[in-house]
């Protein structure tokens, strides 16, 4: 359950900086900002594995290109879901799917599986 909020607020994190970059990403108000970062958590557990499946042979042809359009499509069905969350067009929601994907790699990088900050060191 640690795991899933961290990723949550990492979700958050990147929503809104992604919010901030793109004038077409919209939020009423900070709630609505984490309940949008809550449902990302459980639509890319349990729709985006079922959509990468049935995408899988248009992923390979296009050699991984068209997960920048499933992510997309992943952020977009949760502005449709969540009401007060709000992408003006396609573009804007393959930005954000792309802003969210830096955030959140650049955040789980740091942060180990066990949810805790990893301190990386050198060998002399």
């Amino acid at each position: 359950m640690v795991g899933f909020l961290l990723r949550a607020a990492i979700a958050a994190l990147g929503l809104w900086v992604a919010s901030e970059i793109f004038d077409g990403l919209v939020f009423e108000s900070p709630a609505k900002l984490i309940v949008a970062a809550l449902m990302l958590g459980v639509v890319n557990a349990f729709v985006r594995p079922l959509a990468f499946i049935l995408t899988l042979p248009l992923t390979v042809l296009t050699l991984g290109f068209f997960l920048l359009v499933l992510n997309a499509g992943m952020v977009s069905l949760v502005a449709w879901i969540v009401p007060g969350f709000e992408i003006s067009g396609f573009w804007t929601a393959v930005g954000a799917a792309l802003v969210v994907s830096l955030v959140s790699w650049a955040a789980s990088s740091a942060i180990g599986s066990t949810g805790r900050i990893e301190i990386f060191t050198t060998k002399k």
